[in-house]
C-alpha cells in the first residue's frame, strides 16, 4: 500500500542488492530494531513489514534482487547536514548493519509552499551549482528537483515542493514514485559495467569469428581445426550468453519501470532548467543503449558462430562421406578382384581334379583290359572326358552354392 505522507516530511529511502541475503536474515535485522525499543510490528505479511517507530514509520519490502528501506518521519528542524543522530528516528548504527549491499541511498524532502516560488525553495536546499527540475501533474500541483549528487552524510537529495492543501494520499504517491524511479534506474544500470567489460570480448570474438570464416572461405586449413576453434569459441560465447542474459534481461526491465515512474509524474518543462525526463535521456538512455547493443552483439555472435559450425560441419560431413564412397568403390572393386580370382581358381580345380580322375579312370580301364575284356583303355579315357569334367564342374557349382548361398 502507498504511504500516506503529511507535510513537511522528510523520507530517507535506501536499495539494498541480496547477494545471497536470505529473507530471514532481513527480517533478524528488522527484529534488532523493534526489540530495542517499544514499538508496534504490523502488516507482516510476505515480503512486505512496516514498523511503526516513535517519530516515524520504518517500511520495509522484499523484491527478486533487493529490498528497500523506506523511512518515513516529519522534517527535522535541526540541519539535515547535522549529526543524523539527532534527528533520525533510528539507531544510524543499525541502518549501517543493514545485510546486503547498498546501492541506493536517497533523501526525499517534501514542503509545501507555492509552486512559483519551488525553483527557489529547491534551491536553498540544494545548494548553489547545476540541477534538474520539473513541474509535476496535469494540474502542475508541485516541482521536483535533485542535482544527482551525494552529500556528505551519503544521500543523494531530492526536494518535492508541493502545493499547499495537497493530500497525504497525494504526497504518498509522488513521493513512491520519485523512490522507485531512483531505485529501478540503479538496478538498470547495474548491466553498464558488465556491458561495458563485455565490448573487448566482443570486439575480439567477432574478429576472430570474421578470420575463421575467411579461412573456412579459402580453405587455408584443415576443417577439422577449424571445426575446434569455433566449437571453443562457441563454448565460451555461449558461457557468457548463460551467465549474463538475465542480467541484461533485468536492466531492459528495469529500464522499463524506470520510463513508467517517470511518465506517471506528468512532468512538465520550466525554462531554463533542465527537465528530469531530459537528464535521464542525456546520461541514462546511453548507458542502456550500450547494454541493449551488448546484448543484441552476443546473441547475433552467438548466432553466427552456430551458422558457420553448421557449414562448416556440413562440408566435413560431406568429404567425410566421399571418404566413405571411395573405401566402399576400393572394397568393392576388390571383392570383383576377389570373385574373378576365385572363379579362375575353380576353373582350374575343375581341370585338376578332371585330370586326376581321368588318370584313375585310365588305370581302371587298363585292368579291365588287362583281364581280358576288349576295351582300349586310351579310347575309353577319351570318351570318358567330357562327363568327368562335367560332373566335377556340377559337384563344384554344388559346394559353392552351399557355402555362399545356403
Amino acid at each position: 500500500p502507498l504511504p500516506r505522507i503529511r507535510l513537511p516530511a522528510w523520507v530517507m529511502h535506501l536499495a539494498v542488492r541480496h547477494l545471497g541475503t536470505s529473507r530471514e536474515e532481513e527480517l533478524a535485522h528488522l527484529r534488532l530494531l523493534a526489540e530495542g525499543a517499544d514499538l508496534e510490528l504490523e502488516g507482516l505479511a510476505g515480503d512486505f513489514l512496516r514498523l511503526r517507530l516513535g517519530r516515524g514509520l520504518l517500511r520495509w519490502e522484499r523484491h527478486t534482487e533487493f529490498s528497500t528501506y523506506t523511512l518515513v518521519q516529519g522534517l527535522p528542524e535541526t540541519p539535515l547536514e547535522g549529526d543524523p543522530a539527532l534527528w533520525l528516528a533510528v539507531d544510524p548504527l543499525w541502518l549501517r548493519g543493514i545485510p546486503g549491499r547498498t546501492i541506493l541511498a536517497l533523501e526525499l524532502i517534501l514542503v509545501p509552499g507555492p509552486v512559483e516560488e519551488g525553483l527557489e525553495v529547491a534551491r536553498r536546499w540544494l545548494g548553489p551549482g547545476p540541477m534538474v527540475a520539473s513541474l509535476i501533474g496535469r494540474e502542475q500541483y508541485g516541482l521536483v528537483a535533485t542535482d544527482f549528487r551525494a552529500r556528505a552524510s551519503g544521500l543523494e537529495r531530492i526536494i518535492a515542493v508541493l502545493r499547499p492543501g495537497t493530500t497525504e494520499t497525494r504526497a504518498g504517491r509522488v513521493a513512491m514514485r520519485l523512490l522507485e524511479m531512483e531505485t529501478y534506474r540503479m538496478m538498470a544500470s547495474l548491466g553498464f559495467p558488465v556491458a561495458r567489460e563485455l565490448l573487448g570480448f566482443l570486439q575480439q570474438a567477432e574478429r576472430r569469428l570474421a578470420e575463421i570464416t575467411a579461412e573456412i572461405r579459402d580453405r587455408n586449413r584443415a576443417d577439422a581445426h577449424l571445426l575446434d576453434e569455433l566449437e571453443a569459441l562457441a563454448a565460451e560465447v555461449e558461457h557468457l550468453l548463460a551467465e549474463h542474459t538475465s542480467r541484461f534481461g533485468a536492466s531492459r526491465a528495469y529500464q522499463a519501470l524506470v520510463q513508467e515512474r517517470l511518465a506517471e509524474l506528468r512532468e512538465a518543462p520550466i525554462p531554463g532548467v533542465q527537465t528530469l525526463g531530459e537528464f535521464l535521456n542525456r546520461r541514462f538512455r546511453p548507458a542502456m543503449t550500450t547494454v541493449d547493443s551488448v546484448a543484441n552483439r552476443l546473441l547475433a555472435l552467438s548466432e553466427r558462430i552456430a551458422e558457420a559450425t553448421a557449414l562448416l560441419r556440413t562440408r566435413v560431413d560431406i568429404a567425410l562421406e566421399g571418404q566413405n564412397q571411395a573405401i566402399l568403390a576400393r572394397i568393392q572393386k576388390g571383392q570383383e578382384m576377389q570373385y574373378r580370382l576365385q572363379r579362375t581358381v575353380e576353373g582350374l580345380s575343375v581341370a585338376a581334379i578332371s585330370y586326376y580322375v581321368l588318370g584313375l579312370l585310365g588305370y581302371g580301364f587298363k585292368a579291365l583290359k588287362e583281364a581280358g575284356l576288349p576295351l582300349a583303355p586310351e579310347v575309353a579315357t577319351g570318351l570318358a572326358l567330357p562327363l568327368v569334367v562335367l560332373g566335377v564342374w556340377g559337384f563344384m557349382r554344388r559346394i559353392h552354392r552351399q557355402l555362399f548361398h545356403p
